[in-house]
């Protein structure tokens, strides 16, 4: 994600913290001051928000490692004001999976409220909830009721967080799960309403910044799981571009300036003989051209490590492969021989065209 420094690893997981945390943490600590005069309130109210976030990475390693039982890798972490967000490489196959993975972060909030519970308990701290805004009050004591709510803000069936998760998982044990998908993302949408109206009513900026981040997560999931629907079952073959360019590692950058400048695609894959060794990429053109010049050869500057499809199998397979990639295109294999490049903007462009030829099938029965 941009705007985001990785600050550490945990469980072969890299955790990253986006910019706008800082922001968060500045305004924390400015609003205690103004508000008592006092540096140590204004420390204070700091180091609870940093031990949250602490709490929040907690909780999307619950999701992660639950994930991890299934084979399902998880990109990274990366923390944001309104919380945290683990990027799975895909969902999981079952919803019996998806349940468990998405019960799992709320649950670890679950045995942190127990266990903080516990401590205050041993010494006679406890305080009731009415308490807990209350300055000089146990900061423990905020930590545990913090821990409850976030378990309980999160079991809210606003998809695509985690309660409006377990939602969809429960729903498609009963319907296909593009329908499932949908009526979770419904649910979810009128729940970001409703916290927008909550969020302009009690003057909650956080709160409608939040409803617009499940509006618009909520679509965007939504309208993926309905691509993915649409693209099982036909092989890569089908929708791969077949005129593309290609070019050596011992070409200059010139050659791809040319190509791009050309109009005729953005990522070319590197082949020495009949193997491809590397992708490049336009962004990869770019920044090395600002640093190498147009004479630095194509093999200094592409990307080694690289994703490719068989174009033998199905579409949404590949589909999956570019999300999880984060990249735009994929060399095209068939025995080990580039036959193609598989391409977002192309996928696209076929699923735009299948869904003309089919209203116009369906014109015709009418």
């Amino acid at each position: 994600m941009k705007w985001s420094w990785r600050i550490g690893r945990i469980a072969g997981i890299d955790v990253y913290m986006h910019a706008t945390f800082l922001i968060l943490l500045a305004w924390v600590g400015i609003s205690h001051y103004v508000a008592h005069q006092d540096v140590g309130h204004a420390l204070r109210g700091m180091a609870f928000i940093i031990t949250l976030f602490g709490v929040v990475v907690l909780h999307e390693l619950g999701h992660a490692l639950a994930a991890r039982r299934y084979g399902i890798r998880t990109r990274d972490i990366t923390l944001l004001p309104i919380g945290g967000v683990a990027r799975l490489e895909r969902i999981p196959d079952k919803p019996s999976q998806e349940l468990v993975v998405a019960l799992a972060g709320p649950a670890v909030n679950v045995v942190l409220a127990a266990g903080l519970y516990v401590v205050i308990t041993l010494v006679d701290q406890l305080e009731s909830l009415a308490q807990v805004p209350e300055i000089g009050g146990s900061f423990l004591n905020e930590l545990m009721w913090t821990n409850v709510l976030l378990a309980v803000f999160n079991m809210l069936p606003a998809f695509p967080m985690d309660g409006g998760r377990v939602l969809r998982a429960l729903l498609a044990t009963r319907m296909p799960h593009v329908q499932a998908t949908q009526i979770a993302s419904a649910v979810g949408q009128a729940m970001a309403l409703l916290f927008g109206f909550l969020g302009l009513l009690g003057g909650l900026p956080l709160l409608i910044f939040v409803a617009l981040f499940v509006w618009l997560a909520a679509a965007q999931e939504a309208s993926m799981v309905q691509m993915r629907s649409a693209l099982s079952g036909i092989p890569v073959h089908h929708a791969m571009v077949t005129d593309f360019r290609t070019l050596r590692p011992d070409d200059p950058l010139s050659t791809a300036v040319a190509h791009v400048l050309d109009g005729f695609q953005q990522d070319f894959p590197v082949v020495d003989g009949d193997q491809v060794v590397g992708v490049l990429t336009r962004a990869d053109i770019v920044s090395a051209l600002s640093q190498l010049g147009q004479q630095a050869p194509v093999g200094q500057v592409m990307q080694r490590e690289f994703a490719v499809a068989d174009a033998q199998e199905m579409l949404e397979t590949a589909f999956a492969r570019l999300q999880a990639c984060a990249c735009h295109t994929l060399p095209v294999l068939r025995n080990h021989d580039l036959v193609g490049l598989l391409t977002s903007d192309n996928l696209g462009e076929y699923m735009m065209i299948q869904a003309a030829l089919e209203a116009a099938r369906g014109r015709r029965r009418v």
